[in-house]
Protein backbone atom coordinates (compact mmCIF):
# COMPACT_ATOMS: atom_id res chain seq x y z
CA UNK A 1 0.00 0.00 0.00
CA UNK A 2 3.04 2.43 0.37
CA UNK A 3 3.96 1.67 -2.84
CA UNK A 4 0.74 2.25 -4.16
CA UNK A 5 -0.04 6.24 -2.37
CA UNK A 6 3.90 6.92 -3.85
CA UNK A 7 2.30 6.33 -7.03
CA UNK A 8 -0.67 8.10 -6.61
CA UNK A 9 0.61 11.10 -5.18
CA UNK A 10 3.17 10.99 -8.24
CA UNK A 11 -0.22 10.29 -10.89
CA UNK A 12 -1.86 13.84 -8.77
CA UNK A 13 1.56 15.54 -10.10
CA UNK A 14 1.36 14.62 -13.70
CA UNK A 15 -2.79 14.54 -14.13
CA UNK A 16 -2.75 18.33 -12.24
CA UNK A 17 -0.10 19.24 -15.35
CA UNK A 18 -2.10 17.91 -18.10
CA UNK A 19 -5.23 19.07 -17.16
CA UNK A 20 -3.62 22.15 -16.83
CA UNK A 21 -2.49 22.39 -19.88
CA UNK A 22 -5.67 20.71 -21.70
CA UNK A 23 -8.00 23.14 -20.05
CA UNK A 24 -5.93 26.42 -20.73
CA UNK A 25 -5.78 25.23 -24.77
CA UNK A 26 -10.06 24.88 -24.65
CA UNK A 27 -10.08 28.61 -23.01
CA UNK A 28 -8.08 29.46 -25.29
CA UNK A 29 -8.76 28.38 -28.41
CA UNK A 30 -12.95 29.08 -27.52
CA UNK A 31 -11.90 33.00 -26.24
CA UNK A 32 -9.70 33.43 -29.83
CA UNK A 33 -11.85 32.39 -32.23
CA UNK A 34 -15.03 32.26 -30.49
CA UNK A 35 -15.71 29.19 -32.14
CA UNK A 36 -17.52 25.91 -30.61
CA UNK A 37 -17.07 23.79 -33.59
CA UNK A 38 -13.03 24.81 -33.10
CA UNK A 39 -13.67 23.60 -29.68
CA UNK A 40 -15.37 20.30 -30.87
CA UNK A 41 -13.01 19.56 -33.03
CA UNK A 42 -9.95 19.98 -30.06
CA UNK A 43 -11.80 17.93 -27.55
CA UNK A 44 -12.96 15.21 -30.15
CA UNK A 45 -9.54 15.07 -31.58
CA UNK A 46 -8.53 14.58 -28.19
CA UNK A 47 -10.76 11.74 -27.38
CA UNK A 48 -10.03 10.40 -31.29
CA UNK A 49 -6.30 9.47 -30.49
CA UNK A 50 -6.43 8.35 -27.35
CA UNK A 51 -9.42 5.80 -28.20
CA UNK A 52 -7.46 5.09 -31.58
CA UNK A 53 -3.85 4.40 -29.36
CA UNK A 54 -5.81 2.97 -26.41
CA UNK A 55 -5.17 -0.68 -27.23
CA UNK A 56 -1.66 -0.31 -28.00
CA UNK A 57 -0.85 1.48 -24.66
CA UNK A 58 -2.40 -1.59 -22.97
CA UNK A 59 -0.14 -3.95 -24.41
CA UNK A 60 2.89 -1.56 -23.56
CA UNK A 61 1.47 -2.43 -20.00
CA UNK A 62 1.28 -5.78 -20.54
CA UNK A 63 5.06 -6.02 -21.50
CA UNK A 64 6.84 -3.67 -19.94
CA UNK A 65 7.35 -3.08 -15.81
CA UNK A 66 4.29 -0.38 -14.88
CA UNK A 67 7.22 2.26 -13.63
CA UNK A 68 8.79 1.80 -17.30
CA UNK A 69 5.49 2.60 -18.94
CA UNK A 70 5.04 5.95 -16.63
CA UNK A 71 8.64 7.31 -17.17
CA UNK A 72 8.07 6.87 -20.97
CA UNK A 73 4.44 8.24 -20.49
CA UNK A 74 6.08 11.60 -18.84
CA UNK A 75 9.31 11.47 -20.99
CA UNK A 76 7.53 11.65 -24.05
CA UNK A 77 5.23 14.30 -22.60
CA UNK A 78 7.68 16.50 -21.44
CA UNK A 79 9.12 16.46 -24.75
CA UNK A 80 6.14 17.66 -26.46
CA UNK A 81 5.12 20.51 -24.30
CA UNK A 82 8.73 21.58 -24.80
CA UNK A 83 7.90 21.56 -28.49
CA UNK A 84 4.79 24.05 -28.22
CA UNK A 85 6.22 26.02 -26.28
CA UNK A 86 9.18 26.65 -29.15
CA UNK A 87 6.15 27.03 -31.31
CA UNK A 88 4.88 29.88 -29.23
CA UNK A 89 8.24 31.56 -29.26
CA UNK A 90 8.89 31.32 -32.88
CA UNK A 91 5.55 32.02 -34.26
CA UNK A 92 4.31 33.86 -31.74
CA UNK A 93 0.17 34.12 -30.77
CA UNK A 94 -0.97 36.01 -33.57
CA UNK A 95 -0.01 33.68 -35.76
CA UNK A 96 -1.24 30.87 -33.94
CA UNK A 97 -4.60 32.06 -32.44
CA UNK A 98 -5.71 32.19 -36.07
CA UNK A 99 -7.90 28.70 -36.39
CA UNK A 100 -7.95 29.20 -40.28
CA UNK A 101 -4.01 28.60 -40.06
CA UNK A 102 -2.61 25.59 -40.04
CA UNK A 103 -0.39 26.77 -37.39
CA UNK A 104 -2.94 26.64 -34.57
CA UNK A 105 -3.89 23.29 -35.41
CA UNK A 106 -0.19 22.30 -35.13
CA UNK A 107 0.04 23.71 -32.39
CA UNK A 108 -3.40 22.50 -30.30
CA UNK A 109 -1.87 18.69 -32.01
CA UNK A 110 1.47 18.49 -29.97
CA UNK A 111 -0.03 19.34 -26.81
CA UNK A 112 -2.96 16.90 -27.84
CA UNK A 113 -0.14 13.90 -28.09
CA UNK A 114 1.11 14.91 -25.00
CA UNK A 115 -1.97 14.71 -23.46
CA UNK A 116 -2.71 11.28 -25.04
CA UNK A 117 0.62 10.04 -24.17
CA UNK A 118 -0.16 11.10 -20.32
CA UNK A 119 -3.58 8.63 -20.80
CA UNK A 120 -1.02 5.90 -21.41
CA UNK A 121 -0.17 6.57 -17.14
CA UNK A 122 -4.04 5.88 -16.60
CA UNK A 123 -3.94 2.14 -17.81
CA UNK A 124 -1.14 1.46 -15.80
CA UNK A 125 -2.65 2.76 -12.67
CA UNK A 126 -5.48 0.60 -13.18
CA UNK A 127 -3.19 -2.25 -13.53
CA UNK A 128 -0.80 -1.54 -10.39
CA UNK A 129 -3.85 -1.19 -8.48
CA UNK A 130 -4.47 -4.79 -8.93
CA UNK A 131 -0.82 -5.52 -8.20
CA UNK A 132 -0.35 -3.18 -5.02
CA UNK A 133 -3.77 -3.16 -3.07
CA UNK A 134 -5.67 -6.65 -1.88
CA UNK A 135 -8.97 -7.48 -3.43
CA UNK A 136 -11.07 -6.43 -0.66
CA UNK A 137 -9.82 -3.17 -0.84
CA UNK A 138 -9.52 -2.38 -4.33
CA UNK A 139 -12.60 -0.56 -4.59
CA UNK A 140 -11.68 1.45 -2.17
CA UNK A 141 -8.42 2.36 -3.74
CA UNK A 142 -10.31 2.87 -6.67
CA UNK A 143 -12.29 5.71 -4.86
CA UNK A 144 -9.10 7.05 -4.01
CA UNK A 145 -7.84 7.12 -7.99
CA UNK A 146 -11.13 8.93 -8.00
CA UNK A 147 -10.29 11.28 -5.46
CA UNK A 148 -6.83 12.10 -6.72
CA UNK A 149 -8.19 12.63 -10.39
CA UNK A 150 -11.09 14.94 -8.52
CA UNK A 151 -8.15 17.13 -7.08
CA UNK A 152 -6.58 17.48 -9.83
CA UNK A 153 -9.01 18.74 -12.26
CA UNK A 154 -10.26 21.28 -9.25
CA UNK A 155 -6.78 22.46 -9.29
CA UNK A 156 -6.08 22.77 -12.68
CA UNK A 157 -9.89 24.39 -13.48
CA UNK A 158 -9.11 27.11 -11.46
CA UNK A 159 -5.37 27.93 -12.41
CA UNK A 160 -5.93 27.32 -15.96
CA UNK A 161 -8.56 29.85 -15.80
CA UNK A 162 -6.90 32.74 -14.28
CA UNK A 163 -3.70 31.77 -15.82
CA UNK A 164 -5.14 32.54 -19.31
CA UNK A 165 -6.70 35.25 -18.30
CA UNK A 166 -3.60 37.08 -16.50
CA UNK A 167 -1.16 35.59 -17.51
CA UNK A 168 -1.55 34.58 -21.27
CA UNK A 169 -0.99 31.25 -22.78
CA UNK A 170 2.34 31.27 -23.12
CA UNK A 171 3.35 31.42 -19.14
CA UNK A 172 0.34 28.68 -18.97
CA UNK A 173 3.15 26.67 -21.52
CA UNK A 174 6.30 27.65 -18.91
CA UNK A 175 4.13 26.28 -16.37
CA UNK A 176 3.08 23.08 -17.91
CA UNK A 177 6.79 22.39 -18.91
CA UNK A 178 8.38 23.09 -15.53
CA UNK A 179 5.27 20.98 -13.85
CA UNK A 180 5.77 18.13 -15.88
CA UNK A 181 9.43 17.66 -15.72
CA UNK A 182 8.71 17.90 -11.53
CA UNK A 183 6.49 14.85 -12.31
CA UNK A 184 9.37 12.90 -13.92
CA UNK A 185 11.72 13.53 -11.21
CA UNK A 186 9.62 12.69 -8.63
CA UNK A 187 8.49 8.99 -10.34
CA UNK A 188 12.59 8.18 -10.59
CA UNK A 189 13.49 6.94 -7.46
CA UNK A 190 9.81 5.24 -6.41
CA UNK A 191 10.01 1.65 -6.37
CA UNK A 192 6.96 -0.77 -7.70
CA UNK A 193 7.04 -4.11 -6.67
CA UNK A 194 6.91 -6.16 -9.71
CA UNK A 195 8.45 -8.74 -11.75
CA UNK A 196 9.66 -8.76 -15.33
CA UNK A 197 6.47 -9.46 -17.30
CA UNK A 198 6.82 -11.96 -20.14
CA UNK A 199 6.82 -10.53 -23.44
CA UNK A 200 5.41 -14.01 -25.40
CA UNK A 201 2.80 -13.96 -22.65
CA UNK A 202 1.45 -10.40 -23.70
CA UNK A 203 0.88 -11.21 -27.60
CA UNK A 204 1.74 -8.91 -30.31
CA UNK A 205 2.37 -5.12 -29.93
CA UNK A 206 -1.23 -4.02 -30.95
CA UNK A 207 -3.13 -7.36 -29.34
CA UNK A 208 -6.63 -6.89 -30.19
CA UNK A 209 -7.34 -10.00 -30.63
CA UNK A 210 -5.89 -11.44 -26.64
CA UNK A 211 -8.00 -8.23 -25.40
CA UNK A 212 -11.13 -9.52 -27.02
CA UNK A 213 -10.37 -13.25 -25.78
CA UNK A 214 -9.75 -11.92 -22.30
CA UNK A 215 -13.51 -9.77 -22.88
CA UNK A 216 -15.55 -12.90 -23.81
CA UNK A 217 -14.35 -15.40 -21.30
CA UNK A 218 -16.54 -12.76 -19.09
CA UNK A 219 -20.19 -13.35 -19.24
CA UNK A 220 -21.67 -9.92 -19.71
CA UNK A 221 -18.36 -8.44 -20.02
CA UNK A 222 -19.13 -7.34 -23.68
CA UNK A 223 -22.38 -6.31 -22.66
CA UNK A 224 -21.03 -3.91 -20.14
CA UNK A 225 -18.21 -2.37 -22.58
CA UNK A 226 -21.04 -1.62 -25.30
CA UNK A 227 -23.27 0.11 -22.63
CA UNK A 228 -20.23 2.51 -21.14
CA UNK A 229 -19.31 2.89 -25.28
CA UNK A 230 -23.07 3.84 -25.59
CA UNK A 231 -23.13 6.32 -22.98
CA UNK A 232 -19.89 7.69 -23.79
CA UNK A 233 -21.52 8.63 -26.81
CA UNK A 234 -23.76 10.95 -25.32
CA UNK A 235 -21.22 12.15 -23.01
CA UNK A 236 -19.54 13.62 -25.64
CA UNK A 237 -22.77 16.05 -26.49
CA UNK A 238 -21.87 17.15 -22.99
CA UNK A 239 -17.61 17.02 -23.69
CA UNK A 240 -18.25 19.80 -26.29
CA UNK A 241 -20.29 21.74 -25.49
CA UNK A 242 -19.94 22.52 -21.36
CA UNK A 243 -16.72 24.98 -21.38
CA UNK A 244 -18.89 26.86 -24.05
CA UNK A 245 -22.26 26.76 -22.54
CA UNK A 246 -19.82 28.34 -19.35
CA UNK A 247 -18.21 30.68 -20.87
CA UNK A 248 -21.51 31.80 -21.45
CA UNK A 249 -22.37 32.24 -18.20
CA UNK A 250 -18.87 33.52 -16.89
CA UNK A 251 -15.82 35.55 -17.99
CA UNK A 252 -13.03 32.97 -18.03
CA UNK A 253 -11.34 33.85 -14.87
CA UNK A 254 -14.60 32.91 -13.29
CA UNK A 255 -15.23 29.67 -15.37
CA UNK A 256 -11.74 28.43 -14.33
CA UNK A 257 -12.86 28.97 -10.43
CA UNK A 258 -16.33 27.58 -11.02
CA UNK A 259 -14.98 24.35 -12.57
CA UNK A 260 -12.78 24.39 -9.58
CA UNK A 261 -15.48 24.76 -6.83
CA UNK A 262 -17.64 21.86 -8.58
CA UNK A 263 -14.52 20.41 -8.76
CA UNK A 264 -14.82 19.52 -5.00
CA UNK A 265 -17.78 16.96 -6.32
CA UNK A 266 -14.97 14.60 -7.92
CA UNK A 267 -13.12 14.73 -4.10
CA UNK A 268 -16.20 14.40 -2.49
CA UNK A 269 -17.56 11.32 -4.09
CA UNK A 270 -13.89 9.87 -4.88
CA UNK A 271 -13.95 10.09 -0.64
CA UNK A 272 -17.55 8.15 -0.43
CA UNK A 273 -16.09 5.30 -2.99
CA UNK A 274 -12.60 5.14 -0.68
CA UNK A 275 -14.66 5.00 3.10
CA UNK A 276 -17.53 3.13 1.88
CA UNK A 277 -17.07 0.83 -0.91
CA UNK A 278 -19.37 0.09 -3.81
CA UNK A 279 -21.48 -2.17 -2.12
CA UNK A 280 -21.45 -6.15 -2.69
CA UNK A 281 -22.06 -5.66 -6.50
CA UNK A 282 -20.41 -2.62 -8.29
CA UNK A 283 -22.42 -3.75 -12.07
CA UNK A 284 -25.91 -2.34 -10.30
CA UNK A 285 -24.07 0.49 -8.78
CA UNK A 286 -22.26 1.35 -12.25
CA UNK A 287 -26.07 1.58 -13.82
CA UNK A 288 -27.63 3.28 -11.14
CA UNK A 289 -25.34 5.92 -10.91
CA UNK A 290 -25.39 6.43 -14.98
CA UNK A 291 -29.14 6.93 -14.22
CA UNK A 292 -28.15 9.65 -12.13
CA UNK A 293 -26.46 11.33 -14.44
CA UNK A 294 -28.88 11.13 -16.88
CA UNK A 295 -31.39 12.98 -15.07
CA UNK A 296 -29.08 15.71 -13.93
CA UNK A 297 -28.00 16.22 -18.00
CA UNK A 298 -31.89 16.63 -18.51
CA UNK A 299 -32.28 19.49 -15.79
CA UNK A 300 -28.94 20.95 -14.81
CA UNK A 301 -29.32 24.11 -17.84
CA UNK A 302 -32.84 24.25 -18.07
CA UNK A 303 -32.96 27.54 -16.96
CA UNK A 304 -30.03 29.83 -17.72
CA UNK A 305 -29.27 30.35 -13.91
CA UNK A 306 -25.82 30.54 -13.14
CA UNK A 307 -26.66 28.60 -10.07
CA UNK A 308 -28.20 25.92 -11.50
CA UNK A 309 -25.71 24.94 -13.27
CA UNK A 310 -22.88 25.28 -11.31
CA UNK A 311 -25.28 22.77 -8.70
CA UNK A 312 -25.80 20.24 -11.38
CA UNK A 313 -22.10 20.65 -12.46
CA UNK A 314 -21.23 19.69 -8.56
CA UNK A 315 -23.85 16.65 -8.58
CA UNK A 316 -22.71 15.47 -11.71
CA UNK A 317 -18.97 15.79 -10.78
CA UNK A 318 -19.72 13.73 -7.05
CA UNK A 319 -21.12 10.58 -8.82
CA UNK A 320 -18.76 10.17 -11.46
CA UNK A 321 -16.33 8.45 -9.47
CA UNK A 322 -18.60 6.43 -8.74
CA UNK A 323 -19.06 4.99 -12.00
CA UNK A 324 -15.29 5.26 -13.29
CA UNK A 325 -14.40 2.90 -9.96
CA UNK A 326 -17.25 0.47 -10.08
CA UNK A 327 -16.06 -0.33 -13.94
CA UNK A 328 -12.28 -0.35 -12.56
CA UNK A 329 -13.38 -2.87 -10.12
CA UNK A 330 -15.13 -5.18 -12.02
CA UNK A 331 -12.20 -5.35 -14.15
CA UNK A 332 -9.94 -5.87 -11.85
CA UNK A 333 -12.00 -8.96 -10.32
CA UNK A 334 -12.80 -10.70 -13.11
CA UNK A 335 -9.73 -10.32 -15.73
CA UNK A 336 -6.69 -12.32 -15.06
CA UNK A 337 -4.10 -9.83 -14.25
CA UNK A 338 -1.48 -11.11 -17.03
CA UNK A 339 -4.47 -9.38 -19.50
CA UNK A 340 -5.68 -6.59 -17.52
CA UNK A 341 -3.56 -3.64 -19.61
CA UNK A 342 -4.78 -5.20 -23.13
CA UNK A 343 -8.04 -5.29 -21.36
CA UNK A 344 -7.96 -1.61 -19.89
CA UNK A 345 -6.43 -0.52 -23.06
CA UNK A 346 -9.24 -2.28 -25.16
CA UNK A 347 -11.89 -0.75 -23.31
CA UNK A 348 -10.73 2.51 -23.24
CA UNK A 349 -10.08 2.64 -27.09
CA UNK A 350 -13.66 1.18 -27.83
CA UNK A 351 -15.35 3.40 -24.77
CA UNK A 352 -13.47 6.45 -25.70
CA UNK A 353 -13.96 6.26 -29.59
CA UNK A 354 -17.76 6.89 -29.06
CA UNK A 355 -16.81 10.59 -27.62
CA UNK A 356 -15.22 12.05 -30.67
CA UNK A 357 -17.68 11.08 -32.95
CA UNK A 358 -20.47 12.98 -31.31
CA UNK A 359 -18.37 15.73 -30.54
CA UNK A 360 -17.65 16.35 -33.81
CA UNK A 361 -21.05 15.83 -34.88
CA UNK A 362 -22.45 18.06 -32.43
CA UNK A 363 -20.40 21.14 -32.95
CA UNK A 364 -21.24 22.02 -36.08
CA UNK A 365 -25.05 20.69 -35.72
CA UNK A 366 -24.85 23.31 -32.44
CA UNK A 367 -23.56 25.86 -34.43
CA UNK A 368 -24.93 25.91 -37.56
CA UNK A 369 -28.38 24.44 -37.13
CA UNK A 370 -29.80 24.30 -32.97
CA UNK A 371 -28.30 27.49 -31.77
CA UNK A 372 -29.86 29.72 -34.66
CA UNK A 373 -33.10 27.72 -34.22
CA UNK A 374 -33.50 28.60 -30.31
CA UNK A 375 -32.59 32.24 -31.44
CA UNK A 376 -35.50 32.14 -33.89
CA UNK A 377 -38.78 33.45 -32.61
CA UNK A 378 -40.18 30.42 -33.67
CA UNK A 379 -37.36 28.45 -31.51
CA UNK A 380 -37.69 30.50 -28.71
CA UNK A 381 -41.69 30.12 -28.50
CA UNK A 382 -41.94 26.51 -29.34
CA UNK A 383 -39.16 25.70 -26.21
CA UNK A 384 -39.92 28.69 -23.70
CA UNK A 385 -41.84 26.54 -21.44
CA UNK A 386 -39.25 24.18 -20.94
CA UNK A 387 -36.15 25.69 -21.65
CA UNK A 388 -37.06 29.28 -21.11
CA UNK A 389 -34.80 32.47 -21.83
CA UNK A 390 -31.89 33.02 -23.03
CA UNK A 391 -29.25 33.23 -25.10
CA UNK A 392 -26.89 29.57 -25.01
CA UNK A 393 -30.74 28.11 -25.14
CA UNK A 394 -29.53 25.72 -27.96
CA UNK A 395 -27.08 23.78 -26.15
CA UNK A 396 -29.58 23.56 -23.15
CA UNK A 397 -31.83 21.38 -25.85
CA UNK A 398 -28.95 19.76 -26.94
CA UNK A 399 -27.77 18.66 -23.36
CA UNK A 400 -32.02 17.60 -22.50
CA UNK A 401 -32.15 15.36 -25.68
CA UNK A 402 -28.70 13.65 -24.12
CA UNK A 403 -29.50 13.24 -21.03
CA UNK A 404 -33.27 11.53 -22.27
CA UNK A 405 -31.68 9.17 -24.76
CA UNK A 406 -28.66 7.84 -21.77
CA UNK A 407 -31.96 7.97 -19.18
CA UNK A 408 -33.56 4.87 -21.53
CA UNK A 409 -30.67 3.12 -22.24
CA UNK A 410 -29.88 2.57 -18.89
CA UNK A 411 -33.65 1.55 -17.45
CA UNK A 412 -32.69 -1.05 -20.29
CA UNK A 413 -29.94 -2.41 -19.18
CA UNK A 414 -30.96 -2.54 -15.19
CA UNK A 415 -33.62 -5.22 -17.00
CA UNK A 416 -31.38 -6.94 -19.39
CA UNK A 417 -30.07 -10.50 -18.99
CA UNK A 418 -26.29 -9.66 -19.57
CA UNK A 419 -26.27 -7.45 -16.29
CA UNK A 420 -27.68 -10.50 -14.45
CA UNK A 421 -24.82 -12.74 -16.13
CA UNK A 422 -22.14 -9.83 -15.23
CA UNK A 423 -23.02 -9.76 -11.88
CA UNK A 424 -22.91 -13.41 -11.47
CA UNK A 425 -19.75 -14.01 -12.77
CA UNK A 426 -18.24 -11.03 -10.41
CA UNK A 427 -19.39 -12.64 -7.45
CA UNK A 428 -18.22 -16.06 -8.28
CA UNK A 429 -14.64 -14.91 -9.68
CA UNK A 430 -11.47 -16.74 -7.57
CA UNK A 431 -8.77 -14.10 -6.13
CA UNK A 432 -6.16 -13.18 -8.62
CA UNK A 433 -2.98 -14.99 -8.15
CA UNK A 434 -0.03 -12.28 -8.53
CA UNK A 435 3.31 -13.97 -8.52
CA UNK A 436 5.55 -10.56 -8.36
CA UNK A 437 3.63 -10.01 -5.20
CA UNK A 438 7.33 -10.03 -2.99
CA UNK A 439 9.90 -8.41 -5.58
CA UNK A 440 10.79 -4.61 -6.11
CA UNK A 441 11.61 -2.77 -8.99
Amino acid sequence: MRAFRRVLANTLVANVTSSFLWFALTFWAYLETRSVMATAIIGGGFMLFTAVFGTYFGTLVDRHRKKQVMVASSTVTLVTYVLSGGLWLLLGEDRLADWGSPWFWLFAAVILVGGVVESLRNIALSTTVTLLVPEDGRDRANGLVGTVQGIAFMITSVFSGLSVGLLGMGWTLAIAIALTGASLLHLAPIAIPELDPDPDAAGSRFDVRGAISAITAVPGLVALILFSTFNNLVNGVYMALMDPYGLTLFSVELWGIVLGVTGLGFVVGGGLVARFGLGANPVRTLLLVNLGIAVLGMTFTLREWAWLYVLGLFAFMAIIPAAEASEQTILQRVVPYRTQGRVFGFAQSVEVAASPISAFMIGPIAEFALIPYMESAEGRETWRWLLGDGDARGIALVFLGAGAIMFVTVLVALVSAPYRRLSEAYAAAPPQQLEAAGTVD
